[in-house]
């Protein structure tokens, strides 16, 4: 009997699948940039170089809709990531007319909230500090909680349905059963929450984001009930999850680059183009999905009408044919057009204050903690592959300076 084999790209994408691969899945991707458009063995496209990508992002024919025959929600019950125009930018356009101006302004308010987290960990003794669970975590949950007008004895909720929630973005063959039943438990969880917020705002509306939503000054723009369901879902959690990885995957980046760590301590200036290179770097969402509407010739093949593509943005973000010394991180880079928000129609809508809050965290931490250094290198990892991150990050100080010092 003929041993069943599997092709290159099928192999190192199921490698960058695993967790034992999560720590560094980079090698993996530059051997997968070799060809930078190639087709697994059950018919998924990989798409790899940034240009490539960059094409795919602008591309009306690349849906969004990704035609994923395990999804089973009618096309109005899929949130705005997974909706192709018209109705995408209809959704998009509300979200953002009542989102963008309530973050506005809010930088003094995250600096508030950071400081808050660190003053619980002043002392003058060594310490120690998961940068996940005492700052990466809480500062995007409490924001966004607080712009959804969430109560905040309810923020504690969304970590488990969260964790659950995410894990199921990745492919179902990498999960097991009792991680699929968790996934459809925590869905029924969000819903019944979200049925109840929304019946609160009904009979007392406020001044808060599901408020705005849900009675938008256009009344052709309003949403239905399952839309607003399923925009609120989104924005509790995409809008912290992801922000957690990137503080979390800067501090490591920091911590691993000395150099940078001390720049950044005298120079909060350099915040800015950092974050940018983190988002580069070690990008929170390591890769995106779309289904081809059409044929489309790409790096000098044919994506066939139908077919289901896999945007390995982390990849994309380290091709040398765009990015100078791409394995190395430049916390000044310039020219630095990265991959890590997207790109085209569906370009992140929190990516101002996604950028805010790791600006901020990443600064006070270099400012703060005194003789940083990582308890574990690498630290343990989430099993979700796509929003890739640190389970823990533990930080060994040598005290942290009162705020002001």
């Amino acid at each position: 009997m003929t041993p069943s084999t599997t092709t290159p790209a099928t192999d190192l994408f199921a490698q960058v699948l695993r967790q034992d691969r999560r720590a560094d899945p980079y090698p993996c991707y530059a051997q997968l940039r070799r060809d930078p458009v190639v087709r697994m063995d059950d018919g998924t496209w990989l798409v790899s170089g940034y240009r490539e990508i960059r094409q795919l992002l602008h591309d009306p024919r690349s849906s969004a809709d990704r035609r994923d025959p395990q999804n089973k929600a009618p096309q109005a019950a899929r949130s705005l990531l997974m909706q192709d125009p018209p109705l995408h930018d209809q959704l998009r356009r509300v979200v953002t007319e009542e989102f963008v101006p309530r973050v506005m302004g809010m930088r003094d308010h995250l600096g508030d909230l950071v400081s808050g987290l660190l003053d619980a960990h002043v002392s003058d003794r060594p310490g120690r500090l998961d940068v996940v669970a005492d700052l990466a975590y809480p500062l995007p949950v409490t924001v966004i909680c607080e712009l959804l007008g969430v109560p905040r004895e309810d923020e504690a909720l969304f970590g488990s349905i969260a964790r659950r929630l995410t894990r199921g973005l990745d492919p179902v063959d990498t999960q097991t059963e009792e991680e699929l039943r968790e996934l459809d438990q925590a869905r029924n969880e969000l819903i019944q929450y979200l049925e109840g917020l929304i019946t609160e705002r009904r009979a007392e509306p406020g001044s808060d984001l599901l408020s705005g939503l849900m009675f938008h000054q256009d009344p052709d723009d309003v949403m239905g009930p399952i839309q607003l369901r399923v925009t609120l879902g989104l924005l509790l959690i995409a809008g912290h999850e992801t922000t957690v990885n990137l503080i979390a995957n800067g501090t490591l980046a920091l911590l691993r680059n000395p150099d940078a760590l001390a720049r950044l301590r005298t120079d909060p200036d350099l915040a800015t183009p950092l974050v940018e290179e983190v988002l580069r770097y070690d990008p929170p969402v390591q890769m995106s999905g779309r289904s081809a509407l059409a044929d489309i010739d790409l790096g000098g093949t044919t994506i066939p009408e139908g077919s289901r593509i896999r945007l390995l943005l982390a990849a994309g973000n380290r091709d040398a044919t765009r990015f100078e010394d791409p394995d190395r991180f430049v916390p000044d880079r310039r020219d630095n057009a990265h991959l890590g928000f997207g790109g085209g129609i569906h370009y992140c809508i929190g990516a101002t204050l996604a950028r805010a809050e790791a600006q901020i965290a990443l600064t006070a931490l270099a400012r703060r903690l005194r003789s940083p250094r990582l308890v574990a290198d690498p630290p343990p990892y989430r099993e979700n592959a796509i929003l890739r991150g640190p389970e823990k990050l533990l930080v060994a100080f040598d005290g942290l300076a009162p705020e002001g010092r």
